[in-house]
């Protein structure tokens, strides 16, 4: 029987993301969308790693850290945008085995599971990492000086026809992610324009587009402040951004 993996995380781009990078790994990788549903995947199966984020629908992540860190059974790694050097600290704390940094890439991934996966009895005690973990600044070449073509280097280990097999898996996401938005700016949902908009920040710079990462951490923090002006300018913005992603041109 394959090792397994748990992924628990709620953004459909950033578990595909996952999922390809880790897809040439002898692993079953199981997903879920909630802390409530890792437990009950949890109670039932055998787990060798839990990669978790820290903003999901209901209970947060850190729940799930701090259980698994005080049982000491199945290391949890924190998959998250949020690792500021308090939350990390306090993640290592309550027993987190490795953080990695979103947006992660496919080699620090790939690492992570085959350093959990050395020993049967990996535990906290000899986690090899505690700190915030990415891939290494890529070393950029000429062909390398444009936004897509460093974000092939460094997030997708210079495999170009992963970066855009997961582009083109992303595209239809974001059509539903304009309709999520829309809703929640209407509904004046902010925590869920809010748990969005941290997603795209996160997927928008996987995929070299800057400019609309950097509008989805504004609008991430409007609606964190309940901004409803800055949040109805930001969402138009980053909507535009989503709409015409498809129609850029690569090098």
């Amino acid at each position: 029987m394959k090792p397994r993996v748990m992924l628990v995380e709620d953004d459909a781009s950033i578990t595909r993301f996952v999922c390809m990078a880790l897809e040439d790994l002898d692993i079953e990788l199981l997903t879920c969308t909630t802390v409530q549903e890792a437990r009950e995947t949890l109670a039932t199966k055998t787990i060798r790693l839990v990669i978790t984020d820290l903003m999901l629908p209901g209970e947060p992540g850190l729940n799930l850290v701090q259980e698994l860190g005080s049982e000491q059974k199945v290391p949890v790694a924190v998959l998250s945008a949020g690792l500021s050097p308090e939350r990390c600290e306090e993640l290592t704390a309550l027993g987190a085995w490795r953080l990695l940094s979103k947006p992660v890439s496919v080699v620090a991934l790939q690492a992570c599971v085959q350093d959990a996966l050395q020993s049967p009895n990996t535990n906290h005690s000899t986690s090899p990492s505690t700190l915030p973990t990415s891939a290494p600044s890529p070393v950029l070449l000429p062909e390398a000086s444009n936004p897509q073509a460093q974000a092939i280097a460094t997030h997708f280990a210079g495999n170009a026809a992963l970066f855009h097999a997961y582009k083109a898996r992303c595209l239809p996401q974001f059509v539903r992610d304009i309709t999520t938005g829309d809703t929640a700016l209407a509904q004046q949902d902010w925590p869920a324009l809010q748990r969005l908009a941290h997603s795209l920040r996160t997927v928008l710079l996987t995929l070299g587009n800057n400019p609309a990462s950097q509008t989805a951490r504004q609008l991430e923090n409007a609606a964190q402040a309940h901004d409803s002006g800055a949040c109805g300018a930001l969402w138009q913005k980053l909507r535009t951004h989503l709409q015409t992603f498809s129609n850029t041109t690569t090098a």
